[in-house]
C-alpha cells in the first residue's frame, strides 16, 4: 500500500517532531514528576490515543476543515490550554499531598482519570491536529487507492514513534522525582514544578498558532 521510501521519509519526519519536546512531552514530564512513573506511562497511553482520533480526523477530512478556518483552529487551540492550565492549578493547590502519597497515606490516583485526562490533551492539541492536516496527505501515494487507510497506517506509524519517545521522556523525569522524594521540601516542589509546567504550556499554547 505504501513504499518503502515514502514510508521511511515520514518515519524520519516524525522522528525529528517528537523527540523536540512538544506540548504532549511536556504533559507526560509535568505528570512524571508530579506522580510517577504509572502516571506517566498511562498519560503517555492517553496522548497517544488522543492523538490516534485526530489521525482519523484528519484521515476522514475534518483536519482540512480546521486548516481553513481561523475559528475551528481557534477553539480547539483555547480548549486545549484551558485545560492544561486547569490542571497545574489543581497539582500545585495538591501539591502538599505528595508526601502523603509517598508515605502510602494518599488516595490512589485512578488509571482511567489519568488516561481520560491523557487522552482530553492529546486529542485536544490543535498543532498536532494541523501538523497531520499538512504532512499526511503528503505522504499519501493517490496512485495506489485506498488514500484513507494509507493515512491511517501513517499516524499509527506517528504514534507508535511518539509511545516509545513520551515514554522515554517520562521515565527519565519519573526517576528524577525519586531523588526529589527523598526530603519532604522537595515533594512540595516537586507538585508545584509540575503544576507550574502545566501551566506554564497551556499560556504557550494560548499565545502560539496563527492568528488570521
Amino acid at each position: 500500500m505504501l513504499s518503502a521510501d515514502r514510508l521511511l521519509a515520514f518515519c524520519a519526519m516524525s522522528l525529528l517532531l517528537i523527540v523536540v519536546p512538544g506540548p504532549s512531552v511536556l504533559f507526560v514530564i509535568g505528570r512524571a514528576l508530579a506522580q510517577g512513573r504509572r502516571a506517566a506511562l498511562t498519560t503517555v497511553v492517553g496522548n497517544t490515543l488522543g492523538a490516534f482520533v485526530l489521525v482519523v480526523a484528519v484521515a476522514l477530512g475534518v483536519g482540512s476543515v480546521v486548516e481553513r478556518s481561523a475559528i475551528v483552529f481557534t477553539t480547539l487551540k483555547l480548549l486545549g490550554a484551558g485545560y492544561l492550565v486547569y490542571l497545574g492549578i489543581k497539582a500545585v493547590r495538591r501539591r502538599g499531598a505528595l508526601r502523603a502519597s509517598f508515605a502510602g497515606r494518599g488516595p490512589a490516583h485512578g488509571g482511567v482519570r489519568m488516561l481520560r485526562e491523557g487522552f482530553a490533551v492529546g486529542v485536544a492539541n490543535p498543532k498536532t491536529m494541523v501538523f497531520f492536516a499538512a504532512v499526511l496527505p503528503q505522504f499519501v501515494d493517490r496512485a495506489r487507492g485506498h488514500v484513507v487507510l494509507q493515512m491511517l497506517l501513517l499516524g499509527l506509524v506517528f504514534n507508535v514513534i511518539a509511545v516509545v519517545c513520551d515514554s522515554v521522556w517520562g521515565l527519565t523525569a519519573s526517576a528524577a522525582r525519586t531523588w526529589f522524594a527523598r526530603s519532604p521540601r522537595r515533594l512540595s516542589l516537586v507538585g508545584g514544578v509540575g503544576g507550574l509546567s502545566m501551566i506554564g504550556l497551556g499560556v504557550v499554547v494560548a499565545a502560539t498558532g496563527r492568528s488570521d
